[in-house]
């Protein structure tokens, strides 16, 4: 006998106060009684969010009568014993402006699935039905629906019935509405939607022409076919902001307006650049994390923590290969490329953390760490987003090395593909290991216990010259200084050791960096600094005051922590060589090969 279906409705009921309506409708409910739930996380964001604390109204019925509802735990809930159909209606309020939830007002509307729609425990299985309906008024005449989930019945303007396999599919196809800007191209024969939600004055066509040779590139990277019949770039253009969450044959995306491409634009802006490597990075995910995933994840519990040291790799093998594949794309030049690597190499020395949490660690604790920052993070913390693309980095160029160039890491990824993406197997927290010896036919456990499970330094210096790429570090010239770039030549520069924020009274500390002259000295995060040697200062005009002085100096800083002035005295120590930039050397030619072939894939 086939399993019933499950009824979902969306409805955009007050836009002007941020409220959706959204009905779960089960046609046979459980006898011993019904149960709901709302997931308490979203699948690629590893941070318990508690969803159901948007709820400001929930309600059930069997027709026109009230069925009683037993609020169970924070996001559960369950019904009286009934006689179906019973509908369950949650009144959210949407005023998550991220991509992780549910926002709505005036001018448009976004849908994550898990915070939205409700879960009839036991029917996860059973096949989705799922109606999206306009507001209500005719200022909303001009909206429309972008969503990758599969058509059933549906207008011109997309709003009408999809459908969903299972409670997961449901839930892993984001949904924008509002008057969007939409445009699309094919991808290996694949069609791709590009729907815009905000104020923007994006050049479509550039876009377009841009995003297929890119998506192209991962397609065939992996190998066609591709593992969606359609895909959606859901994009939300801000005054800023940037953010990304991947989903099976989508991708929702937060980003400045004024990084989208303008038809006046000849080479990418590095906001643009930086837009093509967020695209690159979700669109990656569509092989790695949504089909390839870790055992832990397979299924999803979304009632609680999943936890796994693998994050490294399925965020940090992501994060090396997405601006890698805008340089196999020819989106970006080879100098473009060796500008944004060394931008990350600084980013991970400028990371105190590193020395004391591995990046095995720093996968297990993203529950309770990374998604969670604190003024301490930076001293006690490392990002296995950014420490794990260099760990890639370093594995692909090790493979290469020593393979003489008959293997990469391209290859493992295949190899995953085949074993776990296409099969829906879980990899096992000892998997990705295994397979890379597999493949290679290299014994890297060395490797992955020096680069996972301790803290030594990569040793990105010796990997990056097998490839003809030398390494050089120097000191930030500001706090502005992301790296990737020579600097001038200047004496030695004097550090606080800080990282600081503007504040109507003076200059706020947001970190105190682990070693520096600031903690040495007893200062604080949240000290406003007020003055230096009895001199007004601003976070604006601090790194000219710096520039003054040499390591050395003695300074009398005057700070307030909260309502008290305190006066420290501080011994400026010499700012740390953790700024690096990457430059070609052709004198190996066996080196050189190895980097063209590294670099054009």
């Amino acid at each position: 006998m086939m399993a019933s279906l499950v009824h979902y409705r969306i409805v955009p009921e007050q836009p002007e106060a941020h409220l959706f309506a959204a009905t779960c409708t089960v046609d046979d409910p459980d006898p011993l009684g019904q149960r709901f739930a709302l997931p308490a996380w979203a699948p690629g964001s590893y941070l318990i969010r508690d969803f159901a604390r948007h709820i400001v109204g929930i309600r059930a019925q069997v027709g026109r009568r009230t069925v009683r509802l037993e609020h169970l735990d924070k996001h559960t809930w369950m019904a009286e014993p009934v006689e179906g159909p019973l509908r369950v209606t949650l009144q959210v309020y949407a005023g998550d402006a991220s991509v992780r939830g549910a926002y709505l007002d005036m001018l448009r509307g976004f849908v994550n699935g898990p915070s939205l729609l409700l879960r009839a425990l036991g029917r996860e299985h059973h096949a989705c039905a799922l109606e999206i309906l306009p507001p209500r008024g005719a200022r909303y005449r001009t909206w429309r629906v972008a969503t990758a989930m599969r058509r059933k019945r549906v207008s011109a303007s997309g709003f009408g019935t999809y459908a969903a396999a299972d409670y997961d599919e449901l839930i892993d196809h984001p949904i924008a509405m509002g008057p969007l800007s939409v445009a699309s191209f094919q991808a290996c024969g694949v069609p791709h939607q590009v729907a815009i939600a905000g104020r923007h004055a994006a050049d479509l066509g550039r876009l377009c022409a841009d995003l297929k040779p890119l998506c192209e590139t991962h397609i065939r990277l992996f190998g066609e076919p591709a593992p969606m019949d359609r895909y959606a770039f859901l994009v939300t253009a801000a005054g800023e902001g940037y953010g990304g969450l991947e989903h099976r044959a989508s991708t929702a995306l937060l980003c400045a307006r004024d990084e989208l491409p303008t038809p006046e634009m000849k080479n990418p802006t590095e906001g643009y650049r930086r837009f093509l490597g967020l695209a690159s990075h979700e669109y990656f995910h569509t092989w790695n994390v949504k089909r390839i995933k870790p055992a832990a994840f397979a299924p999803y519990q979304l009632d609680r923590e999943n936890y796994t040291r693998l994050l490294w790799a399925f965020e940090g093998i992501t994060s090396y290969y997405d601006d890698l594949l805008l340089v196999r794309s020819r989106l970006i030049s080879q100098q473009d490329y060796l500008e944004l690597l060394g931008r990350s190499i600084s980013g991970l020395l400028r990371s105190p953390g590193r020395g004391r949490q591995t990046v095995a660690e720093s996968s297990f604790d993203a529950w309770i760490k990374y998604y969670r920052q604190d003024e301490n993070s930076p001293n006690s913390q490392v990002s296995y987003y950014l420490k794990g693309s260099l760990i890639a980095l370093c594995l692909d160029l090790t493979i290469r090395r020593r393979t003489r160039g008959r293997k990469s890491l391209d290859d493992v990824m295949r190899a995953l593909w085949r074993g776990y993406g296409q099969t829906g197997i879980g990899l096992p927290e000892d998997g990705f290991e295994k397979l890379a010896d597999r493949v290679t036919g290299l014994r890297l456990r060395g490797f992955f216990d020096r680069a996972l499970r301790s803290t030594e330094e990569l040793p990105l210096k010796q990997t990056l010259a097998a490839v003809g790429v030398q390494m050089h570090l120097r000191q930030a010239e500001s706090s502005s200084d992301k790296g990737g770039k020579p600097g001038p030549i200047a004496g030695p520069r004097a550090s606080l050791g800080v990282r600081t924020a503007e504040d109507p009274a003076g200059v706020k500390l947001t970190h105190v960096l682990e070693r520096g002259a600031a903690q040495a000295a007893g200062l604080s995060p949240g000290d406003v600094i007020v003055a230096i040697d009895a001199m007004k200062v601003s976070a604006a005009a601090l790194d000219q005051r710096m520039a003054r002085y040499r390591p050395g100096s003695v300074l009398a800083v005057h700070a307030f922590r909260g309502d008290e002035l305190h006066q420290f005295k501080v011994e400026l120590r010499s700012a740390p060589e953790d700024t690096c930039w990457l430059t070609i050397s052709d004198a190996d030619r066996t080196a050189s090969n190895h980097r063209r072939a590294w670099l054009s894939g």
